[in-house]
């Protein structure tokens, strides 16, 4: 199945480097529900399946620091997405990339909650009074929220960015194939003529 042609370049590309539903099915964690992953359905490429995938993916990926890969396929039975395309779009977090996500989630946590207007001049003595603690609570909370926002806003621009690429290549690969029939068309009807 790894040869197969599809409709679109990029799910050949998709198809190429991600497991197939056996080597899913093998995984010691998944093998008690492995029966629901290996319907076909979820492993199509199809405009509904493939935006959902993503944004599935994308939240997972923001959401739990460890183990996304399992929450994104999970996630994915509920909603008929493509559960292949949403564990691999949780590789966005990896221990790479962990500290830049860190960082802007505590910026975007930051800028949500406006935390420096809200409490006034007052929070850096609050901190101190109460000790290193609160002050790592504070930073940690902070990051959290900014994860859920990266989360919830990621999975929607996943979507709607998927669903459009979607669209582009599939009407794109339509319009290639209807230059051929008509350079055919034509080719006929001057053989025709001739």
């Amino acid at each position: 199945m790894k040869g197969f042609k599809s409709k679109t370049f990029l799910a050949d590309v998709f198809r190429k480097y991600m497991p197939t539903r056996e080597e899913m099915a093998e995984n010691r964690f998944l093998k008690p529900i492995a029966h629901r992953f290996l319907s076909p359905e979820l492993w199509r490429f199809t405009r509904r399946s493939v935006p959902r995938g993503v944004a599935l993916g994308l939240f997972a990926a923001f959401i739990v620091p460890i183990g996304q890969i399992f929450l994104a396929a999970f996630m994915a039975l509920p909603a008929r997405a493509n559960v292949p395309l949403a564990a691999l779009v949780t590789f966005v977090t990896n221990p790479f990339t962990l500290p830049f996500w860190l960082f802007f989630a505590n910026r975007t946590g930051h800028v949500v909650l406006n935390l420096d207007a809200a409490v006034g001049a007052g929070a850096g003595r609050l901190a101190e009074d109460t000790g290193a603690l609160a002050g790592w609570l504070e930073v940690g909370g902070v990051t959290a929220f900014g994860f859920l926002v990266l989360a919830l806003v990621s999975a929607a621009v996943g979507y709607l960015a998927a669903g459009f690429v979607w669209r582009f290549l599939v009407a794109r690969r339509r319009e290639k194939r209807l230059e051929r029939m008509e350079a055919r068309l034509d080719e006929r009807l001057g053989e025709e003529s001739e």
